[in-house]
C-alpha cells in the first residue's frame, strides 16, 4: 500500500462513517494525525521506563485514534499492547508492538510532514 493509497483509504473512512466533507477531513486530519504521534512519544516514554502499566494506558488511546480513521489492523496491535501492558506482562514483547505500531503510521505520518 502506497502512501496515497492509506490516505485515501482513511478519507474514504471517515467520509462513509462520519460522513464528513472532503473540506471537513482535509481540515481535520493533519492535527489528528500530530495528536497521535503524541500519543505514540507517550507510548515511546513508557516504553523506555519500562512501564507495562502506562504502556497498556496509551496504547488504549492509540487504540481508540486508529479505529477512528478505520485502521483495524493497527487497532488490534494497539489492542495488545493495551492487554498485555495492563495486565502487567513482562514477557510481552514491547519493543517490537511498538516498533509494529509506527510501522503503521509510516504511510500516514509522512505525508502530513512539511516538505
Amino acid at each position: 500500500m502506497t502512501d496515497n493509497q492509506s490516505i485515501k483509504e482513511i478519507k474514504q473512512y471517515l467520509f462513509e462513517q462520519f460522513n464528513l466533507t472532503e473540506e471537513q477531513i482535509k481540515s481535520m486530519l493533519p492535527g489528528f494525525i500530530s495528536t497521535l504521534v503524541s500519543h505514540m512519544q507517550n507510548l515511546e516514554n513508557a516504553l523506555v521506563e519500562n512501564n507495562p502499566t502506562t504502556m497498556g494506558r496509551a496504547a488504549h488511546t492509540i487504540k481508540g485514534a486508529f479505529l477512528n480513521l478505520g485502521l483495524d489492523e493497527c487497532a488490534q496491535t494497539a489492542s495488545l499492547i493495551e492487554e498485555k501492558g495492563k495486565a502487567g506482562d513482562m514477557t510481552t514483547d514491547f519493543k517490537k508492538l511498538v516498533n509494529d505500531l509506527w510501522g503503521c503510521l509510516g504511510p500516514v505520518i509522512s505525508p502530513s510532514q512539511p516538505e
